[in-house]
């Protein structure tokens, strides 16, 4: 049971709530939309602010002026048309700080402030003339006036209100020069942005609210589908790889994963079956061999005068056949590259026609003398010559012929051909499948498994190549291999005297 358990495949977890990918989404756009209102909100408040101070300074400042041009003209001081609002105080001040004028609150009370004598504009820069004087002429106000926020009780039962004064300097006929205070209440303006402030911190959480309901519902739909092709996978994993993932209608990221998906258990469902198609064929191809070899070692055993080594040593090389075709095929699907070297591929059939023996017809061969060098591994494309020249030993009816050309754009080709029956253009592809063999083949057949092309083709793709099967001049089959030419070798540079 314990073993059972151990060998049952564990299935992941479902992560909580707080840990899916819908909730990460949720809380960071959330968080990001109440950082991006926080900073919108204070840059508001911030700008509102200043608009309102601003303002109240403009009222000050026409409040003063007014104000001013009456002493200018020669009013006196106690005849001066003053606001009588509370929230618009007003002061005219001489150069020794005493009250001349004041509204009704500020007859006793201190100057408003201290700054005529260096007005300030307000953008920061000060106002002054090139002689370093802003003293007005008789009878005249100052262009620029200075600004100032403070702080005042007007009445014993009020409490504080803060202002915005603007001081301006007038001198009146007699050459006297005043300092016009003109204050405007910053009440209204506070009230403006407490409001508004008030309104973003009940609005803010709400709105928040929303942003993480609607970016919950949406994350929820769009992962839905990923949902889906996770549990189908799931399903899948027991073994049936001929179902699919559900494939939404949509075009987007979703869509194109679970189509990749369906393409990735396609492929894995091809290789699947040819696995099992490779190893049902090579058990009944290792099955007659063997099954004859222990025929004849129980015949010899039990009858040592009927033993036939020459059929025990036939069979024992068709299981030594097999058994190198299947190693060779098994390290070319797991993606082996062949170890290349540059080899002169006309010198490689010669080497190769040289070494063969007990062929059945005589092999004709056409070579260049000029070297047609290529880059591949020795071992392998021996093993592809040899097993082209098998196959048309096996099929020829009096001659094979092998020929080595070079081809176009930097190739080399490599034409085995025979006199045999060829092969119909139906089957030109199907003869490349392993453990596949033609009818005419089977019945000419000598010990072959069906894996020769096949290694061919593999081979040969594996260094870069393409094999074609054709029509031979005069009736039979053409096998034409077209490899990539080896690449100059690099000249050593001469050393400078």
């Amino acid at each position: 049971m314990a073993e059972q358990t151990a060998a049952a495949p564990s299935q992941p977890r479902q992560p909580r709530w707080w840990g899916s990918v819908r909730a990460r989404t949720t809380l960071a756009s959330t968080l990001v939309v109440a950082l991006a209102l926080v900073a919108a909100g204070a840059a508001v408040l911030w700008v509102l602010q200043r608009n309102l101070v601003d303002s109240a300074g403009l009222q000050a400042e026409v409040v003063a002026r007014e104000v001013a041009t009456q002493v200018a003209v020669g009013t006196p001081f106690d005849h001066l048309n003053m606001p009588d609002e509370d929230d618009r105080p007003v002061q005219v001040v001489d150069a020794d700080r005493k009250v001349l004028a004041a509204g009704d609150d500020l007859h006793h009370a201190p100057p408003l402030a201290d700054f005529a004598r260096a007005p300030h504009r307000p953008d920061g820069h000060d106002d002054h003339d090139d002689d370093d004087d802003d003293t007005p002429a008789r009878g005249s106000a100052s262009e620029h006036a200075a600004f100032r926020t403070v702080t005042l009780k007007l009445h014993d039962d009020h409490s504080d209100q803060d202002f915005q004064v603007a001081g301006l300097l007038a001198t009146s006929p007699t050459g006297q020069t005043v300092t016009v205070y003109a204050g405007a209440s910053l009440d209204t303006e506070q009230q403006a942005v407490d409001g508004v402030r008030d309104a973003m911190l009940i609005g803010l959480p709400a709105l928040l609210l929303v942003v993480a309901a609607v970016t919950w519902l949406v994350t929820r739909r769009a992962l839905r589908p990923v949902e889906g092709i996770r549990a189908e996978l799931a399903e899948i994993m027991g073994g049936d790889l001929s179902r699919r993932v559900p494939q939404p209608a949509s075009r987007d990221e979703v869509a194109r994963l679970a189509q990749t998906t369906n393409a990735t258990l396609a492929a894995l469902e091809k290789s699947t079956e040819r696995q099992r198609q490779f190893v049902a064929d090579a058990s009944h191809e290792l099955r007659s061999p063997i099954a004859s070899l222990r025929t004849q070692l129980e015949v010899a055993r039990a009858h040592p005068h009927l033993l036939e080594l020459d059929g025990l040593i036939e069979d024992t090389v068709r299981l030594e056949r097999v058994a190198t075709d299947l190693l060779l095929l098994a390290r070319l699907d797991a993606g082996e590259r062949p170890r290349a070297e540059r080899l002169d591929l006309p010198e490689l059939v010669r080497d190769e026609l040289a070494h063969r023996s007990g062929d059945r017809l005589p092999i004709t061969a056409d070579l260049p003398d000029a070297p047609l060098p290529v880059s591949a591994s020795r071992t392998q494309l021996t093993r592809v010559l040899g097993n082209l020249l098998d196959n048309a030993q096996r099929h020829a009816g009096s001659v094979v012929r092998v020929a080595v050309r070079r081809g176009s754009a930097d190739s080399v080709v490599l034409d085995v051909t025979d006199d045999g029956p060829g092969v119909p253009p139906a089957d030109r592809e199907r003869i490349f499948t392993r453990f596949i063999r033609l009818d005419d083949a089977r019945t000419r057949d000598e010990g072959g498994a069906g894996l020769g092309l096949a290694i061919v083709r593999d081979v040969v793709h594996r260094h870069d190549g393409r094999i074609e099967v054709g029509d031979a001049d005069g009736g039979g089959a053409r096998f034409t291999v077209t490899l990539p030419a080896a690449p100059r070798p690099t000249e050593p540079v001469p050393a400078a005297p």
